[in-house]
Order: C-alpha cells, then structure tokens, then sequence
C-alpha cells in the first residue's frame, strides 16, 4: 500500500556539479536508486532521486542569496529514514569522507524510545539527519 507521507522536496543547491554527487552517494544505500531529469517551471533542470516512498528534487540556484540559516523561515533540516542502526552509522562514516560538517555522530536521542541519528550538513549547509527508529522502517 502506498504511504500518504511527503511525496517528494526540493532542494535548491549553489552548485549541481557538487551536490548531485553528494545526495547520490549518500541516498543510494538508502534505497534512492533511480534519478530522472524533468523541466521545471523557468526551464530549469530537476534532478530527482527517487527512494522509498519520497523524492528528492535538486535544482540549481537562479538567484544569489546569503548564506543558508535554517533558522529563517524555510527548511530547518531534513531526516532520512534507516532501516537499521548499521545504516545510520555507516552513512555517518560516509559523511566523515565528505567535505561537510558533523554535527553529531550517531547516538540514541529521546524522542522517541530507540531514536537513533546523526546529523552533518550537505555542501551548502542544510542541515541533515539520518535516523533509525525500531519499528516504522517497513522489512
């Protein structure tokens, strides 16, 4: 059965060349296998990487802008759901390889019991969490 969950985000990123790279490597594992081209709405390309259950869209910037600040409105961060604790933490060493920031290695959180997660920020600093919650990833 289909989920009712967030179909798909988009993400507006300063470089293409940079970050569909960057969101490949780091969803592929996750099961993001397949990436397909569309035009957007100004003739832009969007690269979408589909998943389980979501897409994720890339699209390069067509306007300067500060620095990102998830805390003006906007995206604060985006979680992406692990089927289990191994995939949190083998993500996280992959993230280690990058050119990003850590935030936090892997470690239990309270929100929920066996929360799980890691955070680090992609290329252009959105703020990124790769999360394990036993019982909601589907076998």
């Amino acid at each position: 059965m289909r989920s009712t969950g967030v179909h798909h985000v988009d993400l507006v990123v300063s470089s293409i060349e940079r970050s569909l790279p960057f969101y490949s490597e780091l969803l592929g594992p996750l099961g993001y296998h397949g990436v397909t081209e569309v035009e957007g709405e100004r003739g832009e390309t969007i690269w979408y990487l589909w998943g389980p259950g979501t897409t994720v869209g890339l699209r390069e910037a067509q306007s300067k802008s500060e620095p990102y600040d998830r805390y003006r409105v906007g995206l604060h961060h985006i979680a992406f759901e692990a089927a289990s604790r191994d995939e949190v933490n083998e993500r996280a060493d992959w993230a280690g390889t990058q050119d990003v920031e850590i935030e936090s290695e892997p470690q239990e959180y309270t929100y929920l019991p066996g929360y799980y997660a890691t955070f680090f920020y992609d290329p252009d600093g959105l703020k990124l969490e790769i999360v394990h919650v036993p019982g909601l990833v589907a076998a």
